[in-house]
């Protein structure tokens, strides 16, 4: 990238240079230096003849203007004869206008526009050109040669990895800082190479230039500089470890790595998910890796006829017997809600990460608190549906829908009972929950270290940096 942008620059540079070695200034072909400077007559004071005499002399000097003829006649200057163009003329009026005592210049000159008149000057022009080239190779030739040396030069100390290693830890700063050093190099060259052929000007013109150009690109990519200084500012002050299970926003997973340009987490899926630095420097991160103390709630509802003190006890009794719940912080639990016809309780627990899987540990503790409960007498609520009927179909009297409705309602009601007594005959005791598998599933961690190990991709994670 730094090489596409720097060539033409170079390029940029070497015909400005040329140019500016073979360009004539003005005041070369006028033989004056400003419109302010007067031609002077010596003697008394500047007579017609005078005047006439020192204009004719100036035109003789110059084989474009010498077929002019001048006539002067109370300090008004007339012009006449013939020249190949116009340019032509208007150097004679101009060098006319400028002598001393003259009151005004009347152009009577014909423009003849003559083949060899105007093709001469340029064939002539032309070689003097390639005569400034000839004269100008050697000069060229030795700003280019210490252009390259110091470009060389910091091409060199750019691709000495060991010191910019050990002055910047960080692989990504490290390869920003080569980077630099051969811009630097190469900036520093131009300078000198400019110097040496006098167009410090130019220098200055370009280096405006590059800053005009600079800041449209800057305003034009300004979301791709926004994502690269956020890499850096990661790379620096890194919020997480490869690995860790984080929620990035929205986006849950475990860190794989971090690049130059996103970071890549693993979902709890398996799937890969690169999230722009950009996005990742100003997200809210949770990190449940850091710790490994997690605390999980639920909510269990009793009928409200119920004592909530003592289903309280009961739930939390049932819960503490699990080997996995750690006593330190201890297991919680509040009245949350009181409703139409039920009790909201909400119970806390803590479990240790490294040693418990999260999603089970809480799915074991529902469980044993709900079958502690209803063990212990406690009614879990269930939805209550209220039937209206405002109008009887035709044929259908009160007493048969009574009857319809009775008959119903017994029916469900054994069912009902049935059921229950199937579900009390199968349900899991609170101590059965304690015998279940609650080892953490390690599959995506293990798939995150082998990518790890097998990739080629670059990672900025060093685990010698700091977190925060």
């Amino acid at each position: 990238m730094h090489r596409l942008a720097i060539e033409p620059l170079v390029l940029i540079v070497v015909v400005g240079v040329i140019s500016h070695l073979i360009e004539k200034p003005t005041f070369a072909q006028d033989g004056v230096g400003s419109t302010a400077d007067t031609i002077t007559i010596t003697g008394d004071g500047p007579t017609d003849l005078q005047i006439s005499d020192r204009i004719a002399n100036i035109y003789s000097q110059l084989d474009q203007l010498s077929d002019i003829e001048v006539s002067v006649e109370a300090g008004v200057v007339a012009l006449s004869g013939n020249v190949s163009n116009e340019s032509q003329a208007d150097r004679a009026l101009f060098l006319a206008g400028r002598v001393e005592g003259v009151v005004t210049v009347e152009d009577s000159i014909e423009r003849v526009l003559d083949v060899q008149g105007n093709v001469a000057p340029l064939v002539d022009q032309f070689r003097a050109d390639i005569d400034r080239w000839l004269r100008a190779i050697p000069l060229i030739l030795l700003a280019i040669a210490v252009f390259v040396v110091i470009a060389l030069i910091g091409h060199l100390l750019s691709k000495w990895a060991a010191l910019w290693k050990r002055l910047t830890p960080n692989p990504f700063l490290s390869e920003i800082v080569t980077q630099a050093v051969r811009v630097i190099a190469i900036v520093l060259g131009l300078v000198v190479a400019l110097s040496l052929l006098g167009a410090t000007t130019l220098m200055g013109t370009i280096l405006g230039g590059a800053g005009v150009i600079g800041l449209t690109v800057g305003f034009a990519v300004r979301d791709t500089m926004e994502n690269y200084i956020s890499s850096i500012m990661l790379s620096l002050r890194q919020p997480f470890r490869a690995n860790e299970h984080v929620v990035i926003n929205d986006q849950e997973g475990r860190v794989v790595r971090l690049t130059s340009r996103a970071t890549v987490l693993m979902t709890l899926d398996g799937n890969h998910l690169r999230i722009p630095n950009a996005v990742v420097f100003k997200a809210v991160i949770l990190n449940y890796t850091r710790n490994p103390d997690r605390r999980f709630h639920f909510e269990l509802g009793i009928d409200a006829e119920d004592d909530p003190l003592a289903a309280i006890e009961t739930g939390l009794e049932a819960i503490r017997r699990l080997d996995f719940i750690l006593t330190t912080p201890k297991s919680d639990a509040v009245i949350n809600a009181v409703g139409d016809s039920n009790i909201l309780i909400s119970f806390y627990g803590w479990i240790n990460q490294a040693q418990t899987d999260f999603t089970k540990a809480r799915s074991l503790a529902i469980l044993a608190a709900k079958s502690a409960l209803e063990e212990n007498g406690f009614t879990l609520p269930e939805p209550i549906y209220r039937l209206r009927f405002d109008q009887l179909p035709a044929g259908l009297s009160d007493a048969d829908s009574s009857a319809g409705i009775s008959a119903t309602v017994a029916s469900e009601t054994e069912e009902n009972s049935n059921a229950q007594q199937d579900s009390t005959s199968t349900r899991l005791s609170a101590d059965d929950a304690a015998h279940f598998d609650v080892e953490p599933d390690t599959d995506i961690e293990d798939r995150v270290n082998s990518e790890r190990v097998e990739s080629t991709e670059e990672d900025l994670l060093d685990p010698n940096r700091p977190v925060e």
